[in-house]
């Protein structure tokens, strides 16, 4: 007889190959996908970082030797190549930055030694002189350069305005003046007989106006660039004028200082936008003023204050942004932001303070004049209004009557105060998560008991495969159809909306009471597990009605008008709101959460079910106390998974919600979520901007958020599920 090769106990060496490169082959592609996200993760937050670094200064970028006695004015071009510098005298003088021949391009006497001066915001660029007579020059230096022969050559120049009035008294010599908006002028001063006067082009022509109080004295005359609002200083006290109409109405006297001496006022500058004012204390405080309305008026309103220290020389505001700069007396320059209360900059750039300071319009550098030399410094400040407390805490913006969460990120104005704060949209991504499992949970996992544990396997497995087909519907087509379809469905049925939402349970539980009543020879001739059918057809005829009769509805529960109804008891209504939102992402969560349920309940042993019957347990006992404590880990694990799904659902309520930023748990008006924010607003978003990086951060808090859900899903479900292993 013939030896056998085949023996049971030899290896299969393919096999085991196989069977390595297998797993090999499983273990990288997990450890590929933890990579991949630890990769995301860094990456998303390396795009955050920047938002709270501190801003840097970079002194003695370039230094150029001028001679000019008592400068009272400079400027910078956004290049950092040329310079004017204004004197005292009236002469203006242009320099160039990048050849220090110690001449200047070009020099214009536009003023007279004894001449008053004022200027416009630094956004306008426009100067003044006046006499004593009131005669009046504004001008505008122009950094401008053109390109020859492949160089840029500086060509400045100046604008000059023929005021169509002027300031002129009869036997009254000006002492102070002030302009505001050159194309359409208007001039103010205050005279040697302590009266203020105004002058502006009216519709009829040039209008005149005298303060019926005289001023003994004023240290400051402010107008703003509009011409409609003047404050007047004097001390510690401020006159706020309006102008109404042919005059202007001292609208109030306000005490800076709020009573305490050592708060004297030293100086007021107007930000950006001319709407808040940055008063400097004499203590080194500083404080930021504007108008709220309160009651109906609006009041010039104390809002915040940094302490600085006393050692301040001077405040210089940014250009376009709410920020302001500090200099010290051994040279040290701090940068704050005044909607953030952010210190972006603390550093001594200066071995002691300017005499004077000049910002180029973009920010980015800073001229300073210092020993009869004009030194550059360039700024790197890209995100000073971004901080802790302006994303998470309540701010009160200009404008605004109170401390608010806002979340608006773009304006038509360039003195735009920018609205960073998170909460709103973190709080809509919650509250449109909330209302859909609200709608969700309760269907997918009392369908899925229903189909695991009553339901004939034949009907089951017509009813579970429609259910997981309907995953694989996009949303984008749920969100569509929420939107233009179901949305005014709910509107103009709102009524009977409200009404299936109570009745509908209402009503099954009712008709599942009239089967269990009807007579045993009745209900004996259906199957177990086929009563589903005998319910859908009373659901049908049960919406059917009340929808039909919303009219009647309407005129029964909210005396005939609902929205009127709503609004009259403080309730707001819009059309794509968080009961569509509901709806449509419910809809769409629910195959998630009813196939893991349900394959969780399908998947108890049959002898634990047997075994709880077998000793006496009805069905129902042997679903609670058996069926569902073992499953317990897989229906938590479907509903974190449902959770995690609406989170992060971007085209739903995008296209379901009015996509408003607001605090409001109000289930008829809608919200605007992490996720729909970043799919609206990154296309139109500045690259490597502040808005551009908490897009990223609102990516990366939707990232920590699926995490920490998923974590907290597989303890809880790791806890149950050695808690019920004894089953």
């Amino acid at each position: 007889m013939a030896k056998a090769e085949f023996s049971l106990r030899e290896r299969d060496h393919k096999r085991l190959i196989k069977d390595r490169l297998v797993r090999f082959a499983v273990s990288v592609g997990g450890v590929s996908v933890l990579a991949a996200l630890v990769l995301i993760f860094v990456y998303l937050a390396m795009m955050v970082l920047p938002l709270f670094s501190d801003a840097k200064i970079t002194p003695d970028v370039r230094s150029v030797p001028v001679v000019t006695h008592q400068p009272i004015a400079l400027g910078v071009d956004d290049a950092g190549e040329s310079a004017f510098v204004l004197s005292s005298q009236g002469k203006l003088s242009f320099w160039s930055l990048l050849e220090p021949s110690g001449k200047p391009l070009l020099s214009r006497q536009i003023g007279q030694t004894d001449d008053l001066f004022a200027q416009s915001l630094a956004a306008f660029g426009w100067y003044g002189f006046a006499n004593s007579h009131g005669e009046v020059t504004l001008f505008k230096p122009n950094l401008e350069s053109e390109l020859k022969q492949g160089k840029r050559v500086l060509t400045p120049s100046v604008a000059e305005l023929s005021t169509p009035f002027d300031l002129h008294a009869e036997q009254h010599a000006l002492r102070q003046f002030a302009f505001a908006n050159p194309q359409d002028l208007t001039l103010v001063g205050w005279y040697d007989d302590h009266y203020v006067r105004v002058r502006w082009q009216g519709e009829s022509g040039v209008s005149h106006y005298r303060f019926s109080e005289p001023l003994p004295s004023l240290d400051q005359l402010i107008l703003t660039p509009d011409g409609n609002t003047l404050y007047m200083r004097t001390g510690s006290e401020l006159i706020v004028a309006l102008k109404r109409g042919a005059k202007f109405e001292v609208r109030e006297i306000v005490d800076l200082s709020q009573g305490r001496p050592e708060h004297a006022i030293t100086h007021i500058n107007l930000l950006p936008g001319a709407y808040s004012l940055l008063v400097t204390h004499q203590d080194g405080l500083v404080s930021q003023w504007f108008d709220v309305l309160s009651n109906g008026e609006r009041h010039l309103t104390h809002i915040r204050q940094f302490k600085l220290a006393s050692q301040l020389e001077f405040l210089l505001a940014d250009t376009y942004r709410k920020g302001f700069y500090s200099f010290y007396t051994n040279g040290t320059v701090q940068s704050h932001y005044t909607t953030s209360q952010k210190l972006v900059m603390f550093e001594r750039a200066y071995t002691k303070a300017p005499k004077l300071v000049a910002m180029s319009n973009n920010e980015s550098y800073l001229l300073a004049v210092n020993d009869d030399a004009l030194t550059l410094a360039s700024i790197d400040n890209p995100y000073p209004e971004i901080s802790l407390s302006s994303l998470w805490q309540k701010v009160w913006y200009e404008g605004y009557p109170e401390p608010q969460y806002v979340w608006q990120t773009t304006s038509a104005s360039d003195e735009f105060e920018a609205k960073f704060s998170i909460v709103p949209i973190a709080f809509g991504t919650l509250k449109a998560a909330a209302f859909a499992m609200l709608f969700a949970i309760p269907i997918a996992v009392f369908g899925a008991i229903y189909t695991a544990y009553f339901m004939t396997p034949k009907m089951r497995r017509v009813v579970k495969p429609s259910i997981e087909l309907m995953e694989a519907l996009p949303t984008v087509i749920i969100g569509f159809l929420a939107g233009l379809w179901f949305a005014p469905i709910v509107e103009s049925h709102l009524a009977a909306v409200v009404t299936l939402m109570l009745f509908l349970p209402l009503s099954m539980i009712v008709v599942g009471l009239v089967w269990y009543l009807l007579p045993k020879t009745w209900t004996g001739r259906f199957a177990s597990g086929w009563h589903a059918l005998i319910l859908m057809p009373a659901v049908v005829v049960i919406s059917v009605v009340i929808l039909s009769n919303s009219s009647n509805l309407e005129a029964l529960l909210f005396a005939g008008d609902v929205r009127v109804y709503l609004a009259q008891n403080g309730i707001d209504f819009d059309q794509r709101n968080a009961l569509v939102v509901g709806f449509a992402m419910g809809f769409a969560v629910i195959p998630t959460i009813f196939t893991i349920a349900e394959d969780a309940i399908f998947s108890v042993p049959k002898h634990l079910s047997d075994g709880s019957l077998a000793l006496g347990a009805t069905p129902w006992q042997t679903l609670v106390h058996v069926v569902l404590l073992t499953a317990s880990p897989g229906i938590f694990s479907a509903i974190m998974m449902g959770l995690g799904r609406a989170v992060g659902e971007t085209m739903i309520v995008l296209m379901a919600t009015g996509n408003t930023p607001i605090l409001d748990w109000n289930i008829l008006e809608g919200m605007r979520t992490l996720s729909a924010t970043i799919a609206v607003e990154m296309p139109e978003s500045a690259v490597g901007s502040s808005h551009y990086r908490i897009l990223f951060l609102a990516a990366l808090l939707l990232l920590v958020f699926t995490f920490a859900v998923n974590s907290l899903a597989e303890w809880v479900r790791q806890r149950l599920r050695e808690k019920y292993r004894s089953l």
